[in-house]
């Protein structure tokens, strides 16, 4: 069993990773540290965690924790990580893990030096409707594929709340454009070339509240919008040259329709349903994760990858100040 320690007690980890851990078969939470050990020992006996930590520091170094996850605010991900891996400590990280794409280098380099495994916590590589999607894009189901088309939105103006932050690393591309980017390029195994982008900003919380993008990968096109202050919508849709494929809950698994890929043959008139029922991608992420800690062969989510997916949001940002296409 992979013991986690949970680096805070952020609202993600609460919801979402400390109950994914729970029931992983393979992975268990042994502590919670806080900058309060009050409030480490509160959320500890809550998820039954043994260990409760007064400091971040105290947590890397017990020997009693094999592995770290880190619900930190994103400015705060690039520090964490690289302490942790310097401490011998297994990283998940959550998204992104990263500002700028050069950043993530130095992260490799601790990865490498010590010799741990250090993932960014995208969990809908792991689902498998979009292994499915993969799988069918790449046995030709659609015909060639021509273009993408996605978009991910919700609303929220909190003043307090860290998306609405620039200074924690606050925005609608961070917080969800990195998902449009991230499927589409794990399900096509392609990069896009150039992007271009219209970026728009919030004038008194100065994060980015609204992106529309135009990315050109090689032999097909992708579309999408992501917006914190539009009313909530996740698509994705892979258009080809014979039909295309629609995904009903993209990107928060069960959260709309349930987990449905959809592809609907143009030349027979036909239409076939994938269900996905019962997944829960974070428990995915999470017995994929310990199973590549304990040695053993398995895919992960890898920094290379985090640093390619950081390249495409750079480029965005650089084409929406200047108006023009940007190389990724």
């Amino acid at each position: 069993m992979l013991r986690f320690g949970i680096l805070s007690t952020a609202k993600i980890g609460r919801e979402h990773l400390i109950p994914a851990i729970q029931s992983a078969s393979n992975a268990n939470v042994a502590g919670i540290a806080s900058r309060k050990l009050s409030t480490a020992k509160k959320l500890a006996q809550q998820c039954g965690a043994p260990l409760a930590f007064g400091s971040y520091e105290e947590m890397l170094a017990s020997e009693e924790i094999d592995a770290i996850y880190i619900p930190l605010p994103t400015s705060h991900h690039v520090e964490w990580s690289i302490k942790a891996a310097n401490a011998g400590k297994h990283v998940l990280c959550e998204k992104p893990i990263s500002l700028k794409a050069p950043d993530i280098k130095k992260i490799i380099t601790a990865r490498n030096k010590n010799k741990v495994i250090v993932s960014e916590a995208f969990m809908v590589t792991y689902h498998p409707q979009w292994i499915k999607v993969r799988n069918l894009l790449a046995k030709g189901a659609i015909g060639s594929l021509r273009h993408i088309d996605a978009s991910f939105t919700y609303f929220n103006t909190n003043p307090k709340n860290m998306r609405n932050r620039p200074e924690l690393g606050g925005g609608a591309l961070p917080d969800i454009g990195v998902y449009p980017t991230v499927t589409a390029r794990f399900a096509t195994g392609l990069e896009p070339k150039r992007v271009r982008a219209k970026v728009e900003f919030d004038p008194k919380m100065k994060t980015d509240r609204y992106a529309n993008v135009h990315a050109e990968f090689p032999g097909f096109d992708m579309t999408f919008y992501v917006s914190t202050q539009m009313g909530n919508r996740q698509t994705m849709v892979f258009h080809g040259t014979k039909g295309f494929i629609e995904l009903s809950a993209p990107f928060n698994s069960n959260l709309y329709e349930g987990d449905e890929v959809r592809v609907h043959n143009g030349s027979h008139g036909e239409t076939r349903t994938y269900r996905f029922t019962g997944v829960n991608q974070y428990t995915l992420e999470i017995e994929a994760f310990a199973k590549a800690a304990a040695g053993k062969k398995q895919e992960l989510f890898s920094l290379e990858q985090s640093h390619l997916n950081q390249r495409v949001i750079d480029a965005i940002y650089r084409s929406g100040k200047s108006k023009r296409w940007q190389a990724v």
